[in-house]
């Protein structure tokens, strides 16, 4: 079994416990995820990180709730998901999770303010105002609030994306390539929201990228192949994330 734990007092902001996922079944049997147990601290910044087809998507998706897993255990703070009904985990999802995926998934209709307050808006909960100015000015868009998604750049639509995953101030923030759609700059202004939220807010952050300059924002990185977690690094730096990407890139040797 693979496994990696986070040594500090912290309660964690999620967990696996040997987590397995397979697809399909027999001859056709995909194992995604191969008894996997990792322990993510709160008010901490992770990504995660591997070749294509590592599981790395697989294993957030899983955490997340938003996949179920084939054995093992998933938990949000102290909540266990396996075995929660859609319904509990439509709520959890809702209240203790924020997303943000590679497409920013805001509506034209409605100003940045009003997308970001949506999910309040959904679950009939007032808006905590000292909160949102807390999260407003970590994200630096308070002189764009009243603009529409189109009259922002790709950059501030996803922090305004950022921005929403926060203001139900959530158990932990899943980030899905969360700068795959963004130029350099606009990537250096996301990432540098994600790190701020963890520094300023007491946020805690899971990022799947393949890109070592967003990986290096993180405090640590896993790394997967073939399903399982294979290594750790803490206080990563972009060199030395793609030096330990190309070997698990290399081709191995046939045994």
């Amino acid at each position: 079994m693979t496994s990696t734990r986070v040594e500090r007092g912290d309660p964690s902001a999620a967990r696996a416990v040997s987590v397995s996922k397979t697809y399909g079944s027999g001859h056709t049997e995909v194992r995604a995820l191969d008894e996997v147990s990792v322990e993510l601290a709160a008010g901490e910044y992770t990504a995660i990180m591997g070749p294509s087809g590592s599981g790395k998507s697989t294993l957030m998706h899983c955490l997340a709730g938003l996949d179920s897993v084939t054995s093992g255990a998933v938990y949000i703070g102290g909540d266990q998901l396996t075995g929660m009904s859609d319904r509990q985990l439509t709520t959890l999802r809702r209240d203790r999770v924020g997303f943000v995926f590679q497409q920013f998934n805001l509506l034209p209709t409605l100003s940045a303010e009003e997308n970001i307050v949506l999910p309040l808006r959904i679950a009939g909960r007032p808006v905590d105002r000292a909160w949102f100015d807390q999260v407003i000015g970590a994200v630096g868009l308070a002189d764009r609030l009243r603009h529409r998604p189109t009259e922002l750049s790709g950059g501030q639509q996803q922090r305004v994306a950022c921005a929403r995953a926060l203001i139900t101030r959530p158990a932990v923030v899943f980030a899905d390539e969360p700068t795959g759609n963004l130029d350099s700059r606009s990537s250096a202004e996301v990432l540098g929201f994600l790190r701020r939220s963890v520094d300023e807010l007491g946020q805690s952050v899971v990022m799947v990228t393949h890109e070592p300059t967003a990986a290096a924002y993180a405090d640590r990185v896993l790394f997967l192949a073939d399903g399982r977690v294979v290594h750790e690094m803490t206080e990563p730096s972009a060199e030395r994330v793609l030096d330990h990407m190309k070997s698990l890139d290399a081709p191995r040797p046939e045994s």
